[in-house]
């Protein structure tokens, strides 16, 4: 008798080991969930970050409130959540940023990859290499001639240490073998007024910021930094078409939660972002931005733990070449 009252009490509590991640999944969520953003509002990731919240809030039923932590490039941000309760309540959006981090910052507090749980990739937002209006150049090629001819003084922007705008601009100088005159800002929108002011001469920034101002004609446009054409500037050929082969940069956006939340609950809420990335508001407004929604395979677990640990050595290698570090 003992011993049947052992294995059902054994039963019973496997039983509810079992069910314990399915019930919790049903109950999640029971409260509010806060998506952090490394970047300031109104910038490309809050843009990007706070669309799909709306949409995903109704997906859980529970509001999706963006939270913009700003600070050390992305890092502050990071560490935050990764340090954060691991109840699913907590989540980060982050973009290249959670790469190159390891290569820019020595003493990093987190580890992209043991730190976290992966919900998925987001977006691919291409960049575009841009130059004042009244830069003489008028083709790639003629604009690869006059970076060539004018590197003494010809100035670069980007949006401050570690910004994917930054990492372009040194790939760029790599592919021409030349050191421009690099400017940093607080920021993509005031390096891009910059630009449009004339007080610098060329930049690399991504389409959810520079496309009105491409189609407004109020900037020269030299060339998309993808390997292939975008359904937004079809046109436009690729830097690598034009000469610079190999050249590819993509702003690229993943979803993490600190190491530990239930795989149940990453599960629930990845089912709901890969429902937002379906839906026709997010859609239209992630085409309005020139953005463009990866395949499915990458919006999960596994699409975003595989594309990660590439990265990081890519841009690692390219970091260190260039000795450019942010501590």
């Amino acid at each position: 008798m003992t011993d049947r009252r052992t294995l059902c009490h054994a039963l019973l509590a496997t039983a509810a080991l079992l069910a314990a991640p399915l019930a919790m999944a049903q109950a999640y969520p029971s409260r509010s969930i806060t998506l952090v953003v490394p970047f300031a509002a109104g910038g490309p990731t809050d843009v990007v970050a706070r669309s799909l919240a709306v949409v995903m809030g109704k997906s859980l039923g529970q509001s999706v409130v963006v939270e913009n932590k700003l600070g050390a490039g992305g890092t502050l941000a990071a560490g935050a959540v990764a340090k954060a309760v691991p109840d699913g309540y907590t989540f980060l959006i982050h973009h290249n940023g959670m790469a190159t981090a390891p290569g820019l910052y020595r003493k990093l507090p987190y580890n992209p990859l043991n730190d976290f749980e992966y919900v998925g990739q987001v977006i691919d937002v291409p960049m575009t290499l841009l130059g004042r209006k009244d830069l003489p150049a008028q083709t790639p090629q003629e604009l690869f001639a006059w970076v060539k001819a004018n590197a003494a003084k010809a100035t670069l922007a980007h949006a401050g240490l570690g910004a994917v705008s930054q990492l372009c601009g040194m790939l760029f100088q790599q592919a021409m073998g030349v050191e421009l005159t690099t400017i940093p800002y607080q920021g993509t929108a005031p390096a891009l007024n910059a630009l449009l002011g004339g007080q610098v001469d060329v930049l690399c920034d991504q389409t959810t910021q520079t496309l009105q101002h491409i189609k407004a004609g109020s900037v020269k446009l030299y060339g998309v930094t993808t390997r292939e054409r975008i359904r937004s500037l079809p046109d436009t050929p690729t830097l690598e078409e034009s000469g610079l082969k190999g050249f590819e940069v993509k702003v690229w956006h993943g979803i993490y939660a600190p190491k530990g939340t239930p795989v149940a609950v990453v599960e629930r809420f990845g089912t709901a972002l890969r429902a937002a990335m379906k839906d026709p508001a997010i859609v239209a407004r992630m085409g309005e931005l020139g953005a463009e929604i990866v395949p499915e395979a990458k919006q999960t677990t596994e699409g975003l733990r595989t594309w990660l640990k590439p990265e990081i050595d890519k841009w690692g290698a390219l970091i260190r070449a260039a000795g450019s570090y942010a501590d």
